[in-house]
């Protein structure tokens, strides 16, 4: 009992340090992500809806999956605009709106053409709150608590993910039309707490005049592209999140063809939920520890390519559920340190632009992932594309190192971008050393929103992959989607 008391001592004392010291916006920026993900009841479950209600064939119900999408990829740059020019609220309460009338009448079309046009409008204005739920969280929380509160948003999301998933089996036994609906109620739940609790938290841009104005450029898509630093992380954001959309394409695949079925496949990906959520909160309190978090991208890197590389070498649900553990762990370190990160590469008035190209490289991943999983598996067999995710994941491993280096090195020659902190400057194509460090080189200027700490650095969540869930029907393919919202890393079985 002498040993129990202190030890339950620490646990309390350590929730404690989790959750203190964050906004009380933010925490209704985290429920209303919570209870989006407690009703993200269609995705998992559209293939099977489409194969086994409908009558489809799989290639339909890829072919919908892919659209979905689609249009979460198209609709991730237009609402990262939208998110800098009309703010982060409107975006959402817009976003969310749509999401729910979207899936509500994708229950009831009957056309093969209309159920795919409208999975694409569902994967659009789904996506769409991504930017604004992400650019929100960057404005209301202090760069020091980013990382924190990126993975407590992303700890929710899984947490509401297996919630859902595991109703939904239960409701669509009872009725498909009824998870279109709840789904659609869930939705708009969601949007009556951003339109209730949630002020615009958007930094108004005071304007200068005269010399300071010229100084001062906008912000636009062009920006961001040519900002070489971001653009890197968005790069090798769109080879870690390749390789993790194997888990929900190649490996049901893998598993299939070894003899094992859909419900193994499904008690092998639930380790990835339940690793999250035990795990998460832990590890972020390690990150925060860490002098240098970005150094540990490129070990998180390895982590998810070489998770991946041991599949080749399963044969049972017990040595696949422990090539999932490796993985999962890698995806724990890189979430909320990567999250971190974009948020600090994003200027006071740009974030909205800058979190809409970083969800893109997730969406333009959901994309691709299923096209050359799927290719390499018919072609050269599942060993080969196990053995291409660990030779990815090395590479990215490289790539953090290479980039961590060279901002080392920016920072040694006091190059452009460490001058530019000193005059508050925002702009550039390079990567400052304090942008990768504590603090950020963005932050000046910023007005403090309502009810949170005063803006700083840049953007996202969820985020996010969207979560892990349960299997996905055999015969279908899952539907591929959008990029994390608040703190989440997307998979490919995630709405709303």
């Amino acid at each position: 009992m002498s040993v129990a008391l202190p030890s339950l001592a620490r646990m309390r004392q350590a929730a404690r340090e989790s959750v203190s010291g964050l906004p009380r916006a933010y925490w209704w920026l985290w429920t209303s992500t919570l209870v989006n993900r407690l009703g993200s009841f269609v995705a998992p479950f559209l293939a099977m809806y489409l194969t086994v209600d409908r009558g489809y064939s799989a290639s339909y119900a890829g072919l919908v999956g892919a659209l979905y999408g689609l249009g979460g990829a198209v609709s991730a740059v237009g609402a990262g605009v939208m998110t800098d020019r009309l703010g982060r609220r409107p975006t959402l309460l817009v976003s969310q709106s749509a999401t729910a009338v979207s899936v509500a009448v994708l229950g009831f079309v009957q056309h093969p053409v209309a159920i795919a046009a409208v999975a694409f409008l569902v994967g659009m204005a789904s996506n769409g709150s991504r930017p604004a739920v992400q650019a929100m969280m960057a404005d209301l929380v202090a760069p020091e608590d980013r990382i924190r509160a990126f993975s407590l948003n992303y700890w929710a999301v899984n947490l509401g993910f297996a919630f859902s998933a595991t109703v939904a089996g239960l409701i669509a036994e009872h009725g498909y039309l009824a998870l279109f609906l709840g789904e659609a109620i869930m939705t708009l739940l969601c949007a009556v707490v951003v339109f209730v609790k949630l002020p615009e938290s958007r930094p108004v841009r005071e304007e200068p005049a005269g010399a300071a104005a010229a100084a001062e450029p906008k912000v636009g898509l062009g920006t961001v592209l040519r900002d070489r630093g971001f653009m890197a992380v968005v790069a090798l954001s769109f080879l870690v999140a390749t390789i993790i959309q194997q888990g929900f394409v190649g490996l049901p695949v893998a598993m299939g063809a070894s003899g094992l079925s859909s419900s193994d496949f499904g008690l092998a990906i639930a380790v990835n939920g339940v690793l999250i959520v035990a795990l998460q909160i832990p590890v972020t309190r390690f990150i925060e520890r860490h002098r240098e978090p970005t150094r540990l991208l490129a070990g998180a890197a390895l982590l998810i390519g070489y998770g991946f590389g041991l599949t080749a070498f399963a044969g049972s649900v017990a040595v696949y559920a422990l090539t999932v553990c490796v993985w999962t762990i890698g995806e724990i370190i890189n979430t909320p340190i990567q999250m971190g990160l974009v948020a600090r590469l994003s200027p006071t008035h740009g974030r909205g632009r800058y979190q809409g190209v970083y969800v893109l490289s997730w969406s333009l991943a959901a994309l691709v992932a299923p096209l050359a999983g799927g290719a390499v598996i018919d072609h050269f067999g599942a060993d080969v594309l196990w053995a291409a995710c660990a030779v990815v994941g090395t590479l990215t491993a490289v790539g953090y190192g290479a980039l961590v280096r060279a901002v080392a090195a920016e920072e040694r020659d006091g190059d452009r971008d460490g001058d530019r902190d000193g005059a508050g400057d925002g702009e550039g194509d390079g990567v400052a050393g304090d942008r990768l460090g504590s603090g950020s080189v963005r932050e000046a200027g910023g007005a403090s929103p309502s009810g949170g700490a005063p803006p700083s650095g840049g953007a996202p969540p969820s985020g996010g992959a969207p979560p892990s869930g349960g299997a996905p029907p055999s015969g279908g393919a899952p539907p591929s989607g959008g990029a994390p919202e608040a703190g989440e890393t997307d998979r490919p079985v995630a709405a709303g």
